[in-house]
């Protein structure tokens, strides 16, 4: 997960305060307005709860103490500053202590609408509003746990069960199929088009999921369906680890997603 990265995290001063340029918190902005009036009717209830609880508005990014404040009271989680992105052993263990990982950095106007690296706008309106959920912050605490003490040759496996769940993951409500993926939901294109007819639907399965390949790159052409949040703490309940054993044996799926362009090819 550790690369290099051409943004650089604000770090707070003596008394904790982060400070953000007008020009930042105005990106903030403008990205919070166009996602709230995209994900009206999209995002799980759950989502929107959460939202409200955090109190996070278009006015300013929030300050890492004043979302701490709410995770503590809710689910006795935090977020913790991080420079960038981190490796997978410093990512499974902040999680763990119920941590969630937090780089304060925005995305430039240049690439407002994509973003490989998750910056503060993924991270907190992405993923914090859920993390008020006792059943999504159990499966998050839970994931933490089994990747901590997890050997190294097993990250990238659990990684594929984050990534079609909390990143990408959509849940049938009795209003419809709904996004409760971070990565979904602080993402212009993707919280468009993943309900949409365009790409495959598919109910949770833990070893399909765990064989299932994915591009980071790219709209996702597969996404898992879970039954409501109650399923993923049901999922954090079960034996991950000796699915993730057997997902390993039996190997990956063929991508349905096109190979990766070589851009050194000639």
């Amino acid at each position: 997960m550790a690369k290099g990265t051409k943004y650089t995290a604000r770090e707070a001063d003596e008394n904790g305060f982060i400070h953000y340029t007008q020009d930042e918190h105005a990106v903030w902005g403008e990205l919070f307005e166009r996602q709230m009036e995209i994900i009206q009717g999209r995002a799980c209830d759950e989502y929107m709860e959460g939202i409200e609880k955090l109190g996070i508005t278009a006015d300013k990014i929030p300050q890492l103490e004043d979302v701490n404040q709410v995770l503590r009271k809710t689910t006795g989680w935090e977020v913790a500053w991080v420079p960038a992105l981190i490796p997978f052993t410093k990512f499974f263990n902040l999680l763990a202590n119920k941590k969630f990982p937090c780089a304060t950095f925005i995305r430039t106007r240049e690439e407002m609408d994509y973003l490989q690296e998750p910056d503060v706008f993924h991270e907190i309106f992405g993923h914090c509003a859920l993390l008020t959920n006792p059943y999504f912050a159990e499966f998050t605490h839970t994931y933490g746990k089994l990747g901590d003490q997890a050997e190294k040759e097993y990250h990238v496996w659990l990684a594929r069960l984050y990534w079609f769940t909390v990143e990408f993951g959509l849940m049938n409500t009795p209003n419809g199929r709904r996004i409760y993926g971070g990565g979904i939901l602080s993402s212009i294109g993707e919280s468009q088009y993943a309900l949409t007819d365009e790409p495959e639907h598919r109910p949770f399965d833990i070893m399909t999921v765990l064989r299932t390949p994915y591009r980071i790159d790219i709209m996702q052409p597969i996404y898992y369906t879970i039954d409501g949040m109650k399923q993923l703490f049901e999922i954090a309940n079960m034996d991950i680890m000796a699915h993730v054993k057997e997902a390993k044996q039996l190997g990956l799926f063929e991508p349905t997603y096109p190979p990766k362009e070589d851009k050194l090819a000639s």
